[in-house]
């Protein structure tokens, strides 16, 4: 599922027109990201965890050379879904 269907499936879940659906997604989409950009975290009852996880650098290789070199340190955003959608994927 794109973009485009989510909108279109929530609009007819909810009721309301596309315009407001897309809306929606886009202020869920802008307030997850400003909140991991501050470093917090962001929980979903029934979807589950979304956070900032700390990368360490580490050693690899260049895959076209094959020479190594350092891959620095970073942060990559993760998401951890709850029991409840555990449990709803694997009940179906």
């Amino acid at each position: 599922m794109n973009k485009k269907e989510l909108v279109a499936a929530m609009a007819e879940k909810a009721g309301i027109t596309k315009v407001k659906a897309e809306e929606a997604i886009n202020a869920i989409v802008d307030v997850i990201s400003e909140e991991l950009t501050k470093g917090g975290d962001v929980t979903v009852y029934g979807l589950g965890k979304f956070a900032v996880k700390d990368r360490a650098a580490r050693n690899g290789r260049n895959p076209q050379t094959g020479e190594a070199m350092t891959i620095p340190a970073s942060k990559a955003p993760s998401f951890k879904a709850s029991k409840v959608l555990k449990d709803t994927i694997k009940n179906s």
